[in-house]
C-alpha cells in the first residue's frame, strides 16, 4: 500500500518514527473535517499540559459531583416523598445514572480529547449535534458557575452579614486565578476538596447512625420511628391514596437529577490527563459503586433521623441551617455540627463552581477546535490554559450580581431553573452518541472486549434503558403545572423549553452547514484504533486478585 502524500498533515508530530507517521497519513483517507479531528489527537496532547494524575481523576471521580445537592437539597427529597419513597428515588436515578458514565469512559478511554460529549458527537453521530449540545452546555456552565458563586456567598452569612457582593467578588476572582493557572493547580484544590467532602460525609453519617442509636446527648433511641409515624411515604400535594405516594416518590427524580449532575465530566480534561487510557477506566468503571455507596447510604440514614413532616426540610435558607444532618443534630442537641457543616458546603460550592468553569473552558475549547465556536477560544497561555475561554465564562460570573436586587434575582432564578433540566437533555445526548459508537463499531466487525482499550460491560441494554427513562422523565418533569390548581409559567417554561431549543439549534446548524449523520460504517472507529497502538500499545499483563476485588480504589 503505498503511504506517500504530496502534504504532510498539518497534526502529524515530529517526534513520531516514519512509519508512524506514515500510519497517521492513511487517516486523510477519511473525509478532511473528519480526518483533521482523527490527527490532531496526537498533535492535541502535545499541545495542551498533562497535569491531572491519577489520584486527581480518581478524586475527582469519586466525589466531584457531590456538592449542595446532596448537602442541603436531599431534605426536600425526604420532605416531598418520605424516607422510603426519597431512598427510592436516588437509588433508581443513581443506576440510570451509571451506563451514561460507562459509556463516557468507553468513548474517552479511547479519544482522549478535551470537551467530552462534544467531541464524541462530532465523531460518532453528526457535526450539527455537537453544535446544538455543545452550546447548550456553555448556556449551563455559563449560569451555573455564578450560581455557585451566590450559594458560596450566602453560606457565609451563616456566620457574619454583610454585603454579598464583597462575597461574590472574592470567590469570583480566586476561581478565576485557579482556572488561568497550570491544570494542576485546579488538580490539587479539586483533591484537597473532595477530601473534605469525603470526611463530611462519613462524619454525618456516623454521627446519625449514633443519633439513631440514642448515642446523642438525649440518649433517645430512634430506630426507624420516622418510617411508621409519618411514614415510609408522604401524601404528594395533599392527594391522597397511592397516587400521591406515587407522585412524591416521582418528584424525587427531580432532586437526584440535580444532585447527581456533573459526573460524567471525568472526560471532559482527558487530553490534560496523563495516561488517560489507564486512568479513566480506572475512575469511571468503580464511579456507579462510588456514587451509590455516597448518595444511597446518605439518604438512607437522612431518612433515619428526621421526619419526613419537619418543616425546617422545606425552609429554604442556603446555609447549612436547612442541612437534613444539621436539622437532626439539633434535634439531638448536638449544635457545633451547623459550623462545620456550614464550612466544608462552602468549599463543595467552590469546587463545584471551580469544575464548572474548568469544564466549560474546556467544551467551548472543544467548540472552537471544531470550528463551531470562535476560534479565539483555542488560543492558550504559557500554562497550557485556553485562557479566553476561561475568560469568557469570567463575564458571565457578573450574573452573580443580579441577586441584589430583588426583581433581577428573579430573571437569575429563571436562568437557573433553565439550567436544571439541560443536565438531563446532556445525558440524552451521551445514550444518543454512545449507542451510534456501539453500532458502528458492529457494523465494522470490531470486537469491543478485545479490541478497544477499555470496554463498558452491561452494554448497549443498559443505555437503551437510561435513555427510555431520560426522556420520560423530560416530558414528566413539570407534571404538576398539568394539574388542576397548580398551574405555573415558569415551572412549564423551565421544564420543556431546553429540548425545543437544543432541537431547533440542530437542524438550523443543519441547514446552513449542510452536515450528515456519518454513516455506521464511516465512523472513524478503526484510526482511533491504530492511534491507540501508537500511543499506548496494549498489555497482556493479567490484573492481580488485588486489583479485580478492589471497587472503590485502584
Amino acid at each position: 500500500m503505498d503511504h506517500s502524500f504530496s502534504a504532510k498533515p498539518a497534526f502529524v508530530s515530529e517526534d513520531l518514527p516514519k512509519d508512524e507517521k506514515d500510519d497517521n497519513m492513511l487517516h486523510q483517507q477519511q473525509s478532511h473535517e473528519v480526518g483533521e479531528i482523527v490527527d490532531g489527537v496526537l498533535f492535541e496532547r502535545t499541545e495542551v499540559r498533562q497535569g491531572l494524575h491519577q489520584r486527581h481523576i480518581q478524586m475527582i471521580a469519586l466525589a466531584g459531583a457531590v456538592g449542595t445537592g446532596l448537602f442541603l437539597g436531599s431534605g426536600r427529597a425526604v420532605a416531598n416523598a418520605g424516607p422510603l419513597g426519597a431512598w427510592l428515588g436516588y437509588t433508581f436515578v443513581g443506576c440510570l445514572i451509571a451506563p451514561v458514565v460507562l459509556a463516557m469512559g468507553e468513548m474517552g478511554t479511547l479519544v482522549p480529547l478535551n470537551g467530552g460529549v462534544v467531541r464524541f458527537a462530532e465523531l460518532f453521530v453528526d457535526p450539527a449535534l455537537s453544535f446544538a449540545n455543545g452550546w447548550n452546555l456553555v448556556y449551563s456552565y455559563a449560569v451555573s458557575i455564578p450560581a455557585e458563586i451566590v450559594a458560596a456567598a450566602v453560606l457565609v452569612e451563616f456566620w457574619v452579614t454583610v454585603n454579598n457582593a464583597i462575597w461574590i467578588t472574592v470567590f469570583g476572582i480566586l476561581m478565576l486565578i485557579t482556572a488561568f493557572s497550570i491544570v494542576r493547580i485546579y488538580g490539587e484544590v479539586e483533591f484537597a476538596f473532595c477530601t473534605l467532602k469525603i470526611l463530611l460525609i462519613i462524619g454525618v453519617n456516623l454521627m446519625a447512625l449514633v443519633v439513631t442509636c440514642g448515642g446523642g446527648p438525649n440518649h433517645e433511641s430512634i430506630g426507624f420511628r420516622y418510617w411508621k409515624h409519618p411514614g415510609p411515604f408522604v401524601q404528594y400535594l395533599g392527594i391522597n391514596g397511592s397516587l400521591g405516594r406515587f407522585l412524591g416518590f416521582w418528584t424525587v427524580f427531580n432532586n437526584a437529577i440535580y444532585s447527581y449532575s456533573g459526573i460524567e465530566a471525568v472526560t471532559l480534561v482527558a487530553a490534560e490527563t496523563a495516561n488517560p487510557r489507564k486512568v479513566i477506566p480506572q475512575a469511571t468503571k468503580r464511579i456507579f459503586w462510588r456514587i451509590l455507596i455516597f448518595y444511597v447510604l446518605t439518604i438512607f440514614m437522612i431518612g433515619l433521623v428526621v421526619p419526613s413532616n419537619d418543616p425546617n426540610l422545606l425552609h429554604s435558607t442556603g446555609t447549612a441551617a436547612q442541612s437534613p444532618f444539621v436539622i437532626s443534630a439539633s434535634r439531638a442537641g448536638i449544635p457545633v455540627v451547623s459550623s462545620i457543616i456550614n464550612a466544608v458546603v462552602i468549599t463543595s460550592a467552590f469546587s463545584s463552581g471551580n469544575a464548572n468553569l474548568l469544564g466549560g473552558a474546556r467544551v467551548l475549547y472543544a467548540l472552537a477546535k471544531n470550528g463551531r465556536a470562535p476560534g479565539i477560544f483555542t488560543r492558550l497561555n504559557r500554562f497550557k490554559i485556553p485562557y479566553l475561554a476561561v475568560a469568557f465564562y469570567g463575564v458571565f460570573m457578573a450574573l452573580g450580581f443580579m441577586t441584589l436586587s430583588g426583581s433581577a434575582s428573579t430573571v437569575f432564578s429563571w436562568l437557573q431553573d433553565l439550567v436544571s433540566v439541560s443536565t438531563l437533555v446532556n445525558w440524552i445526548v451521551i445514550c444518543i452518541t454512545y449507542l451510534r459508537f456501539y453500532y458502528g463499531c458492529k457494523a465494522q466487525n470490531i470486537d469491543r472486549k478485545k479490541e478497544l482499550p477499555w470496554a463498558a460491560p452491561l452494554q448497549p441494554w443498559s443505555t437503551w434503558i437510561a435513555m427510555t427513562f431520560f426522556v420520560l422523565l423530560y416530558f414528566t418533569g413539570g407534571y404538576t403545572t398539568f394539574m388542576h390548581h397548580h398551574w405555573s409559567t415558569e415551572t412549564f417554561v423551565s421544564s420543556y423549553i431546553n429540548m425545543p431549543i437544543v432541537i431547533g439549534l440542530y437542524f438550523g446548524y443543519k441547514y446552513v452547514c449542510k452536515t450528515e449523520v456519518i454513516p455506521l460504517d464511516k465512523i472513524p472507529i478503526r484510526q482511533f484504533l491504530e492511534l491507540v497502538d501508537v500511543e499506548e500499545p496494549k498489555s497482556d499483563e493479567p490484573k492481580s486478585w488485588k486489583n479485580r476485588l478492589d471497587i472503590l480504589w485502584s
